[in-house]
């Protein structure tokens, strides 16, 4: 016990004394010196995030103090960021998804997907894949990585297959995290970010419209990239010859959620051909989420709520305030024109660049946290440059959650390390091949695809 407060003592040291060192360096170089020390903060915040010197819900707490106290924003305009309204979609999103976890839901999705007499590791991969894919899409994708863990060491006893399946699972949880607004928290920071800017929001329908042609060419080419290095020879596999029964509960849940993806579909707009119901499609989905709770539905009670990640909430609370932090202050602004050269380059090197810088650095840290800090940066580049901003907030989003290489990248790469089936090695080989594969497909698409709608 004792050995444990010394450690994190001495890592709220190190954040701290990163934080003095970061911002006299950057009370050096910024003219402004609210700016060195908004910089000290946020190294202080990723620092603490990072290393985990106190826990998350307790540093993204930590803003509505400094910020107020350094004269950053008020308690006032800090406190505001906490109550974004796509805060309350996603807490919709997580009564949703404790109620699927309760029911069981995504064990018979997952039994349903899988191939029944595989007999190729192609397709059991593309299978795991594709399931991870699905649910993150309507879970976390750190829900997702956990729920399906044990399917994937249950398929085999060798360790190098259980190591590709466990991959599986968790790039198939990153690559369907980016369908939907929910699937992860760097797309809803994106919604909130164009939210406080005064961008119309993407609805639910055409952000998947967007981003689902992305996740289906990356989940078709996974199977040939895992299998890389695989022995030739035949392996049998354990996979449940019966069929799964849905019981009735479960039927009810589905039937919920075949309602709330027709309101959804309705409630988005097409312009110029169809307006849309009008409605929030943050309303929606808490509406939903609360629906849960209704007699007759009666799929979860006010306990159950201790299983809402309050600390994630918090999360998006600070990220958003950060990010406010960041143009109100005007040091977005300041770090963009030191980027301005880079904003008269061609408009796909220009989403290549930041496709690039997003992704590998997001290896070395939280994806959320990185996001939070880099749209704001991001936004001001795009306002130089002659580009679509919403567009390139997008390329940088989505590659916040394309980052394949290390466990601290992103949620699913931490649990998949944590199975105990996989070795770093492995995972940087083949992650850095996803890496450029999805700094290429994200290129693509905002180029070609992205460009026409947005």
């Amino acid at each position: 016990m004792i050995e444990q407060q010394n450690n994190a003592v001495s890592k709220i040291m190190l954040a701290v004394t990163l934080a003095v060192m970061s911002g006299l360096l950057a009370h050096m170089v910024l003219a402004d010196h609210g700016h060195a020390i908004l910089v000290g903060i946020i190294v202080l915040l990723v620092t603490l995030w990072t290393n985990e010197g106190l826990s998350l819900g307790v540093v993204s707490l930590l803003p509505l103090m400094l910020f107020p106290s350094f004269d950053i924003l008020t308690l006032k305009t800090t406190s505001s960021h906490y109550a974004n309204p796509v805060i309350f979609l996603f807490l919709g999103g997580f009564m949703l998804a404790i109620a699927v976890q309760k029911t069981g839901l995504h064990q018979f999705i997952a039994q349903l997907m899988l191939p029944k007499h595989a007999k190729t590791v192609q397709s059991i991969i593309f299978s795991l894949g594709l399931v991870a894919a699905v649910l993150s899409s309507l879970l976390s994708n750190t829900t997702t990585a956990l729920l399906l863990l044990p399917v994937a060491i249950f398929l085999s006893d060798e360790r190098i297959f259980q190591a590709r399946f466990v991959l599986a699972i968790a790039y198939g949880a990153s690559i369907g995290g980016i369908m939907t607004p929910i699937g992860t928290p760097p797309n809803l920071i994106l919604m909130g970010f164009l939210e406080s800017q005064g961008f119309q929001p993407i609805t639910f329908v055409n952000w998947m419209f967007l981003t689902m042609p992305l996740a289906i060419v990356m989940l078709a080419i996974m199977p040939w990239i895992l299998c890389l290095g695989l022995p030739e020879k035949h392996h049998k596999f354990s996979i449940h010859e019966e069929k799964p029964l849905m019981t009735a509960e479960q039927r009810k849940l589905a039937y919920v959620f075949g309602l709330l993806a027709v309101l959804l579909l309705l409630n988005s707009k097409i312009d110029p051909w169809y307006p849309g119901l009008g409605m929030s499609d943050k309303m929606i989905m808490l509406g939903f989420g609360l629906l849960m709770f209704v007699p007759g539905m009666n799929f979860l009670t006010w306990k159950d709520t201790k299983l809402i990640p309050f600390e994630i909430i918090f999360l998006f609370g600070a990220g958003f305030s950060i990010a406010g932090a960041l143009v109100d202050s005007g040091l977005a602004e300041v770090i963009a024109q030191s980027l301005q050269d880079f904003s008269q380059l061609p408009v796909i090197l220009l989403i290549m660049l930041v496709a690039i810088l997003i992704t590998f650095s997001t290896e070395v840290t939280s994806n959320t946290a990185l996001v939070a800090l880099a749209l704001p940066i991001i936004y001001s580049l795009g306002q130089l440059a002659e580009i679509s901003t919403v567009l390139i907030l997008m390329v940088a989003t989505i590659c916040g959650s394309y980052a394949f290489m290390l466990p601290i990248a992103t949620p699913p790469n931490a649990i998949a390390m944590s199975s105990g089936a996989l070795k770093v090695k492995e995972m940087m080989h083949l992650g850095l091949v996803f890496n450029l594969l999805g700094i290429t497909l994200v290129t693509l698409a905002a180029w070609l695809f992205w460009g026409i709608f947005i």
